[in-house]
C-alpha cells in the first residue's frame, strides 16, 4: 500500500515538472501550459495541431519576436535627432585662479592683485539644442532603421517557414516510423508463421533439421527489426515534441488520417520559381538588408556636409546657494570638418564595399533559390513515380509469398524460395512506406521553396 502512495506522489511530482519545462521551454503561461498538457494528453494531434502547437511554444518563435521589437526600438532610436534635445544643468564649485592683469589697469597706489577667489560658484538652469539641417544624416540614418526592422520582419517569415516545414518532416517521419514498425510486426508474425511450418513439416520428417534452424535465423531477424523500427519510433517522437517546443520525452501521440496519393499537379517550374523570387522571406530580407546598407552609405556622404545647429541656455549663477545673476545664451552653430585624417573617405568607401558584397550574396542567394526549386520540383516528380513502382512491387511480392508458402506446405518449394520471398515482401512493403511518406514531404519541401509554407504558418 506504501509502494503505491509512494508511486501516486511520484507521479504527481513528475506531472508538475513536465509543467514547469513547458512554461520554461515555451515561454508560456501556467494557465496555457496546463490547456496544453490536457490537449496533448487528451486526443491524438494532427498535423494541423503539431503546428499550431510549435507556433505558439517553440522558443524560435519568441526569439524572433523579440528581434522585431528590438528593431522598432532601433527605429524609434533614429527618429530622436528630429526632436529638440532639453537639458537641465546645475553645477557647484568653489575656486581659486591667478589673475593676469594688464598694467594699464593699475589704481595707483593699489597693486593689482594677483589672486582672484577662493569663491564659491554657483549655477543652475536649462539648456536647448535642435539639429536644423544635417547635410542628410537623420533621414539617412532612419531610413537604415526602417530597412532593418524589415529585414527582422521577414527574419521572423523565415523562421516560421523553417519551422512549419521542420514539423512536416517530424510528423510525416513519425508517421512513416510507426507505419515501419506495423511493417516490422506483419513480417515477424509471418517469420513465427513459417518457423510453425518448418517445425511441423520437420516433425513429418518432410525436410531436415537445416530448415528450421534457417527459419529460426530469419524470425531472429525480424524480431531485431522490429526492435530497431520500435526505436525509430522512439526517435522520431523526441525530434516531433523538440520541434513543437516540448520535451523529447512527452508523450505523444497521432492522429494520422490515411492520405491517397494522388497524381501531383505537376507544377511549371518558371511560374514555380516566379513565385519563389516574389514570396521567399530570404529574398525579401537580403534586399532590406541592402537598403539599410544604402542608408550607410547615405550617412557616411553626409559626414562631408556642415550641420547647423540652434542652441539656447537660460540659468541663474552666483556665489550663493541661490542663484541670483540670470545667465543666458541664444544662438547658430555651425560645424564643418575640414580634414579628419581621411576618417570620412575610408568610412564611405568601407560603405559602398559593403553594399556590393550584400549584392553579390543576393545573386548568390536567387542561384540557390532556383536551384532548390528545381530539385523540389523534380523531388515531387521522383517521390510519385517510385509510390507507383512499390505499390506494384508489393503486389508481386505478396503474389510469390503466397505461392512460396503453397509450394512449400506442398513439399513443391525449398525453404530457401520461401525465405527468399518473405525478405522480398518485407522490403517492398518497407520501401513503399518510405516512398509514400517521401512524396508528402517532397510536396511541403516544395511549398517551402516558393515561399508558401507561410500560409501555413498562420493557422
Amino acid at each position: 500500500m506504501n509502494q503505491i502512495h509512494q508511486l501516486t506522489a511520484r507521479l504527481g511530482l513528475l506531472r508538475l515538472w513536465m509543467g514547469i519545462v513547458l512554461m520554461v521551454i515555451g515561454f508560456i503561461s501556467p494557465a496555457r501550459a496546463d490547456s496544453l498538457k490536457q490537449e496533448i494528453d487528451g486526443k491524438p494531434l494532427s498535423l494541423q495541431d503539431c503546428i499550431r502547437i510549435a507556433l505558439e511554444t517553440n522558443p524560435l518563435q519568441q526569439v524572433t519576436a523579440q528581434g522585431i521589437l528590438a528593431a522598432k526600438e532601433a527605429l524609434g532610436e533614429s527618429r530622436a535627432p528630429y526632436y529638440p534635445e532639453l537639458g537641465l544643468q546645475a553645477r557647484y564649485a568653489y575656486w581659486q585662479q591667478r589673475a593676469f592683469l594688464p598694467k594699464d589697469l593699475a589704481i595707483p597706489g593699489r597693486p593689482l592683485p594677483r589672486i582672484i577667489g577662493p569663491t564659491e560658484d554657483w549655477m543652475a538652469g536649462l539648456r536647448v539644442r535642435y539639429t536644423l539641417f544635417d547635410s542628410g544624416e537623420r533621414r539617412a540614418q532612419y531610413h537604415s532603421a526602417l530597412a532593418r526592422q524589415g529585414v527582422a520582419e521577414e527574419e521572423k517569415a523565415r523562421v516560421t517557414q523553417d519551422l512549419v516545414l521542420g514539423v512536416y518532416q517530424g510528423y510525416y517521419g513519425l508517421a512513416a516510423a510507426l507505419e515501419t514498425f506495423t511493417v516490422a510486426e506483419k513480417n515477424w508474425a509471418r517469420a513465427r508463421d513459417h518457423l510453425r511450418l518448418a517445425k511441423e513439416r520437420k516433425a513429418a520428417g518432410a525436410v531436415p533439421q537445416a530448415d528450421v534452424l534457417r527459419v529460426q535465423v530469419e524470425t531472429a531477424n525480424a524480431e531485431l527489426a522490429l526492435v530497431r523500427a520500435e526505436h525509430l519510433v522512439r526517435i522520431s517522437r523526441g525530434g516531433l515534441n523538440t520541434l513543437m517546443g516540448l520535451p523529447a520525452e512527452r508523450p505523444l501521440s497521432l492522429a494520422v488520417k490515411e492520405v491517397e496519393t494522388t497524381a501531383p499537379d505537376f507544377p511549371d517550374h518558371s511560374r514555380a520559381l516566379d513565385q519563389a523570387l516574389h514570396n521567399r522571406p530570404e529574398i525579401k530580407a537580403a534586399l532590406k538588408r541592402i537598403e539599410a546598407l544604402k542608408g550607410g552609405v547615405e550617412a557616411a556622404k553626409s559626414a562631408f556636409g556642415p550641420k547647423v545647429r540652434a542652441e539656447g541656455s537660460y540659468g541663474r549663477r552666483d556665489t550663493i546657494f541661490f542663484p541670483q545673476d540670470d545667465e543666458w545664451l541664444a544662438g547658430i552653430s555651425i560645424e564643418w570638418p575640414l580634414f579628419t585624417g581621411f576618417f570620412r573617405e575610408h568610412r564611405l568607401s568601407r560603405a559602398k564595399s559593403e553594399v556590393s558584397r550584400e549584392e553579390a550574396e543576393v545573386r548568390q542567394l536567387l542561384l540557390k533559390v532556383r536551384q532548390e526549386v528545381w530539385t523540389a520540383t523534380s523531388r515531387i516528380k521522383e517521390t510519385y513515380e517510385a509510390v507507383q513502382t512499390t505499390k506494384v512491387a508489393v503486389i508481386h511480392a505478396q503474389e510469390s509469398m503466397r505461392m512460396a508458402k503453397e509450394r512449400y506446405e506442398a513439399g513443391a518449394g525449398t525453404v530457401t524460395d520461401l525465405l527468399d520471398s518473405q525478405t522480398a515482401l518485407a522490403r517492398a512493403q518497407a520501401n513503399q512506406v518510405e516512398a509514400e511518406w517521401d512524396y508528402h514531404t517532397a510536396q511541403a519541401f516544395f511549398k517551402r521553396s516558393i515561399g508558401k509554407m507561410q500560409e501555413e504558418g498562420k493557422l
